[in-house]
């Protein structure tokens, strides 16, 4: 019998046995967090180790200790070594729009509602805890305002959609680089001219979309690769560029590469995390979205987030009805938007553009029983966190029923002005005032500490992980970068002023990964964030590893907290491949009972194979 032996050499077989057990025990203990797939290493969750770190935390942070799970911030704790690199085929991974995951769970998701499209966060044993490498041959991504127009392929090495929409001029493979005409579905001439002439349909002095500073935040609903948005910016007007991660596979990471704002989400089952009346401008153009299903939903999700007066541009062969499906849909369509008291502004070849009410009369005048209809009076519009979609209209506040309209002031004076909605959240002009004056000394503070690192234009997308009252994002209105403001989902729902305000963002949890590709923001600002994750008890690691996934190399992370936590994260340098440009005392503040402390890291380029790369 194979592997039978003699009775003088019975005990080696025992000795190699125990020792193959004990190997594989540790071999299943170091991969055991790795989904179980071959090649993909990751940490264990909740060993006695990883807690001597401050790690693995139950999801309630309930572990049967009162320590902080930063520990006693001596410096002189044990410091880790190096995390594990995730396989390369994880390179472009997004941990809650994870399709393996989906298929891994076995959820049970309606493919028809875009359900499959739509955040789905895997368990905490399920987690990747290990760096996510950059693709081989990838370069320090080229610089804002060229990136507009033309990125290294290395970084984004997918060019399927420069065959399948050669002749739309979305995108030209050119090398080693990948270029953007800037032409679309529908404007394959370029999103400049296409842009003019939507004006030009609004009667918009000499065709400038802004309006005179009156438009300023737009959706655009199934970007693509962004251009439209990307075009915009030269008009003062900013865009938050929206598509899921469908057959069109890589569009919005495209859309970051370049520097243009965007974020991955679809209009599915769910709410889009953005509060009601964010938005001047909604555009479609050719976004393959069935606008009629279920009683009109996504239509009246695009009525939630439209300002009083606000415009929805719908470019589509509906809208010149060309067959009898087309015309069925347009009749359909319009029979929708008339009952949701949306008129005509204008309809030219094929874009037609509505326009939402400034006040609630025509809602109120619609005959008994009209669908949709209104939204129950306890519902809030607001909350959108997980909230699923309801077919029904949103009604404004009746002060802003009063008023006509939103009462913002034109761009660039409501990046300043305390908006209306200050009242919402019982905060006073005379605060908000000082904060935006008190986070301008602070980011001067900060671009004196990285000037000595920070070369001309080398930061461009920003995002400022809990942005308040999005001050922090105001005081950059001098440079050359826009900033993606992320607000906790339960605390106070301060994003709709920093909509307001002209500026952009998103509803988020950072217990949880962000919507968004690896690599493709350069500085990210993370002020207290740390001490809300103590609070509730999730893990310091996952978020650690989850800024870095999101950062690019050479890019950079300014952390603004308590001392222990300074302490602790500058264990995790060495491991995480990033290195500590300056530390420094914080000024003092009233928002904290402790004095803050300020570290900014650079994060290294290193190579898959375990090398590194200057970072200069």
């Amino acid at each position: 019998m194979r592997g039978r032996n003699d009775g003088g050499h019975s005990k080696r077989p025992v000795v190699l046995f125990c020792v193959m057990v004990v190997c594989l025990c540790l071999l299943f203990l170091y991969f055991s967090g790795s989904n179980g797939q071959a090649g993909s290493a990751a940490l264990e969750y909740g060993t006695k180790f990883s807690r001597s770190l401050g790690w693995g935390s139950d999801g309630d942070g309930d572990d049967g200790s009162d320590e902080s799970i930063f520990g006693t911030g001596d410096a002189n704790d044990v410091k880790l070594k190096s995390f594990p690199v995730c396989d390369d085929r994880h390179s472009e991974l997004i941990p809650c729009l994870d399709r393996n995951l989906i298929y891994q769970m076995r959820l049970k998701l309606d493919l028809n509602l875009m359900e499959h499209y739509e955040r789905h966060c895997p368990p905490p044993e399920r987690r990747f805890n290990c760096l996510i490498p950059p693709p081989h041959g990838y370069k320090v991504p080229i610089k804002w305002p060229k990136s507009r127009d033309i990125v290294w392929k290395a970084n984004i090495p997918h060019t399927h959609l420069a065959k399948e929409k050669s002749d739309q001029n979305w995108m030209i493979d050119a090398g080693e680089k990948i270029k953007f005409p800037g032409g679309g579905t529908h404007f394959h001439h370029g999103a400049d001219k296409y842009i003019s002439s939507i004006a030009n349909m609004l009667n918009f002095k000499d065709n400038i979309i802004n309006n005179e500073g009156m438009l300023r935040t737009v959706l655009d609903v199934g970007c693509g690769v962004a251009s439209f948005g990307g075009y915009l910016l030269s008009s003062n007007v900013i865009a938050m560029s929206l598509a899921p991660n469908d057959v069109h596979q890589n569009q919005i990471q495209f859309a970051l590469e370049r520097g243009i704002p965007a974020y991955l989400g679809v209009l599915g089952t769910k709410r889009l995390p953005y509060p009601s009346r964010s938005f001047e401008l909604a555009h479609c153009s050719r976004c393959r979205i069935d606008w009629l299903q279920r009683d009109g939903i996504l239509m009246l999700e695009l009525d939630r987030l439209l300002r009083p007066g606000g415009y929805f541009a719908y470019s589509s062969p509906e809208a010149y009805a060309q067959d009898e499906e087309d015309r069925r849909i347009w009749k359909e369509m319009s029979s929708l938007a008339e009952r949701m008291c949306w008129k005509i502004a204008e309809k030219k070849n094929q874009t037609v553009i509505w326009v939402k009410p400034l006040n609630n009369d025509c809602y109120r005048s619609r005959p008994r029983g009209t669908n949709p209809p209104l939204c129950k009076s306890g519902d809030d519009p607001d909350s959108v966190w997980g909230v699923t979609m309801e077919a029904c209209i949103t009604p404004y506040p009746e002060q802003m029923h009063r008023d006509g309209g939103s009462g913002l002031a034109p761009w660039p004076a409501r990046l300043t002005t305390p908006p209306p909605r200050l009242a919402d959240l019982y905060v006073t002009a005379d605060a908000f005032e000082k904060d935006t004056e008190m986070w301008q000394q602070r980011v001067d503070n900060y671009w004196n500490l990285l000037r000595p690192k920070v070369k001309p234009e080398s930061i461009r997308n920003i995002m400022d992980m809990k942005a308040n009252f999005g001050s922090f994002a105001a005081a950059l209105k001098e440079k050359d970068v826009w900033v993606m403001n992320a607000v906790s989902h339960d605390g106070p729902n301060t994003l709709k002023i920093i909509y307001d305000r002209g500026l952009i963002g998103s509803t988020h949890d950072w217990c949880e990964a962000f919507s968004t590709y690896p690599r493709t923001y350069d500085l990210l600002h993370a002020w207290t964030v740390f001490t809300d994750l103590e609070k509730r008890g999730c893990s310091a690691e996952d978020l650690l590893l989850e800024m870095d996934r999101i950062l690019r190399p050479t890019g950079f992370i300014i952390v603004r907290d308590k001392a222990p936590i300074i302490v602790f994260i500058k264990k995790y340098l060495n491991a995480l491949h990033w290195e500590a440009v300056t530390v420094v005392d914080g000024e003092s503040s009233p928002e904290s009972e402790e004095n803050e402390m300020i570290l900014i890291i650079r994060k290294k380029l290193w190579l898959p194979e375990g090398g590194s790369q200057d970072s200069t």
